[in-house]
């Protein structure tokens, strides 16, 4: 055994008892970045452990006196369970945007090389002060450099972020001889080949099998939320251990976590929207399952360890096997079995479809974004930029980031100006982009329906060359979860879903052309039924479509809602008036006051056409398209007001309708539409 598998070995044991042990490849990976000063990139399956590589070969360059290991880490999940994981070794830190009150002791720290490793995000490196005061000196005494969940890099990846592109540069600038490592476990063929062409042909590649033996993955088709919610309910508690539900979108997090806790079963949301000490919270809870259940967004993905995670279920299908193998690889690390389930229907492609328009620059988008900006020729910020492009704020910023990041622009604290590099929409990669993106939709559909092994398709989809049977799947053991939902099960949680409490938050700032706060906002309001929900959604979706008057089914259930909500209330209803003739808003109001016992006042008016909100994509527009656009016309009853509209999107309308209200004497406010478009 050579000197330097003697010294990893020794640094390894140090951390995890005197019986450990690398696994296949690992010290190799090791020696191939201590000895050969090489660039490496690993492709290993989930839980193979590739943050020991970096470790302790993080631990051997140091006592050897190199300086610090960068790490670029994605998620602020994946820097804590790694700075966790280096205590056994190193003195790791991180810099990043929720300990803001640590840098300038880390930075010290790092002067005088009390600092072993330092994670920060690929955003980091967009940081003006960052890249010029905290940079030179870091990479000018690097020992080690390494990006985590390097897929990233890559636009054919399934997470593709802009910042890691910003990575490459970075990457020029790190002295001949310094080690790098870039890892994951999600990376096909194509996207291997497109990191080694951003990185240099100079990158060793280290493939290792994709297999999970411990995993037994099950496919079942769900049609409708109800069902889901009720197959949940009764399958979970009989399931071992603890595990993840995983939502594609926000507000299934917190009705599925809502949802199984009426059940009796310990469930908390995870997702982007959680905060940071709430999200550390909560991950220390499954840890120490005190939570049989945490539904999550992917925000709860990369590096999570919990290693005796026992289950994943997908309250909905991920768009891609490669993310879908991502994630279920949080399971059965150190258990012998753990339990897969995808919930699937032909009702998640919406989503997909969502998530894929979203996510892909439109080249007239962009086009819009780079024009205002060389017509602006100063420095603008954001709000300025959607006061005048109408699209997302999302999408815009996304835009920004790609832009800056290719060099057509440059930010400078939070405004943006156009550079003098000559730039052009990449049409024909954007467009390869796509068509890959839907190859893996159409795989997602193979993988629901496959009669064949579940984990030899994931492992194929990864370009694992030795994927073989697995034995273990609902295909391969025949083992499968066919019984349906109970009946009695199913009509509690349409019950649940109906009877939900849907807020409609006040807005709080004025955007846009208007700035500052709002001086008197709405009270909190209601709505019956978010638009994709069963039985109201459905029902209201139907009853406007026609032009005609709202059905008086739901009419009872806004006034049984209301009642519930507002026992005590003694006002008046009005409502938001269309300049349509027939107006369905004002006949619903008239009907719904006459079932709450209290009276209906028209005393609004719409002044001006606008525009269906819906065709308004970001927050100035939709507040510049409404405001403005009502007048008082009669005598604001005092008192409460009961403010009625049949949908509600932006909340603007209510906004500016209830300011209108409140300056004639009314008030408060509160907002009650049957249904809201986001959830």
């Amino acid at each position: 055994m050579s000197k330097i598998n003697d010294e990893a070995l020794a640094v390894l044991r140090r951390g995890l008892g005197p019986t450990a042990a690398f696994r296949d490849g690992q010290l190799e990976a090791i020696r191939t970045l201590v000895e050969e000063r090489g660039r490496l990139l690993v492709v290993q399956r989930t839980g193979w452990g590739k943050s020991a590589v970096y470790f302790v070969a993080t631990r051997i360059l140091r006592d050897k006196g190199a300086g610090p290991t960068v790490i670029v880490s994605p998620l602020l999940a994946l820097m804590r369970d790694q700075i966790d994981a280096a205590s056994k070794y190193l003195h790791a830190v991180t810099i990043n945007s929720s300990n803001a009150d640590a840098w300038e002791a880390i930075e010290r720290d790092l002067a005088a090389g009390k600092v072993d490793v330092l994670l920060v995000s690929p955003e980091r490196f967009n940081n003006p002060d960052f890249r010029s005061r905290l940079l030179p000196p870091l990479l000018r005494n690097i020992g080690l450099f390494v990006v985590d969940e390097a897929h990233c890099i890559s636009d054919w990846g399934h997470d593709f972020r802009p910042d890691y592109r910003r990575i490459v540069a970075v990457l020029e600038r790190i002295p001949y001889r310094v080690p790098v490592l870039c890892t994951t476990a999600t990376a096909n063929d194509r996207v291997v080949t497109d990191i080694r062409h951003q990185l240099g042909d100079e990158v060793t590649v280290k493939r290792g099998s994709l297999n999970r033996e411990s995993l037994s993955l099950h496919a079942v088709k769900m049609p409708t939320i109800v069902e889901r919610l009720a197959w949940l309910a009764e399958r979970i508690p009989a399931m071992p251990g603890s595990g993840i539900v995983y939502c594609l979108t926000v507000s299934d997090t917190n009705r599925v976590a809502d949802w199984l806790c009426a059940n009796g079963i310990a469930a908390a949301s995870y997702s982007g929207d959680t905060d940071s000490e709430r999200r550390i919270e909560l991950e220390g809870q499954l840890k120490a399952n005190q939570l049989k259940v945490l539904a999550a967004t992917s925000a709860l993905g990369m590096g999570y360890d919990k290693p005796d995670l026992s289950f994943v279920i997908h309250y909905q299908s991920p768009d891609s096997p490669v993310a879908y193998y991502q994630q279920v690889g949080r399971a059965g690390r150190a258990v012998d079995s753990a339990e897969v389930v995808l919930l699937w229907s032909q009702r998640d492609e919406d989503i997909w479809r969502y998530f894929l328009e979203t996510s892909l620059p439109i080249q007239w988008h962009a086009e819009q974004v780079v024009e205002y900006l060389e017509t602006a020729g100063d420095w603008v910020g954001q709000r300025e930029i959607e006061l005048t492009v109408n699209m997302p704020s999302s999408r815009i910023a996304g835009l920004l980031k790609v832009l800056d990041v290719e060099g057509a622009i440059e930010k400078e604290h939070s405004k943006f100006r156009r550079t003098l590099r000559p730039w052009k929409f990449d049409t024909e990669r954007i467009e390869r982009v796509r068509d890959a993106r839907l190859a893996e939709h159409q795989a997602m559909r193979d993988y629901a329906t496959t009669t064949d092994c579940r984990m030899q398709f994931l492992r194929k989809s990864l370009d694992d060359t030795d994927a073989t049977a697995c034995g273990r799947c609902d295909n391969c053991a025949g083992k499968r979860y066919n019984r349906r939902p109970k009946k009695r099960t199913v009509g509690q949680a349409l019950s649940f879903i109906r009877r939900r409490p849907i807020e409609i938050e006040p807005r709080k700032m004025w955007v846009g052309h208007r700035r500052g706060r709002i001086t008197k906002p709405l009270e909190t309001g209601r709505a019956l039924c978010y638009l994709t929900d069963p039985g109201w959604g459905d029902q209201l979706l139907d009853s406007t479509s026609t032009g005609g008057p709202i059905d008086d089914e739901l009419v009872l259930a806004s006034a049984a809602l209301i009642n519930d909500w507002l026992p005590e209330f003694c006002g008046s209803v009005t409502y938001v008036p269309s300049s349509d003739d027939g107006d369905p808003v004002r006949d619903f109001a008239t009907r719904l006051a006459r079932h709450l016992g209290i009276r209906s006042v028209a005393c609004l008016a719409k002044t001006r056409t606008t525009a269906p909100q819906g065709t308004k994509e970001n927050s100035a527009q939709q507040l510049l398209n409404v405001d403005g656009a009502f007048t008082v016309v009669g005598n604001v009853p005092d008192g409460p007001i009961l403010l009625v509209d049949d949908f509600v999107d932006s909340r603007w309308t209510l906004t500016v309708v209830g300011e209108l209200l409140q300056a004639e004497g009314g008030g408060p406010v509160y907002p009650f539409t049957v249904g809201k478009t986001k959830g």
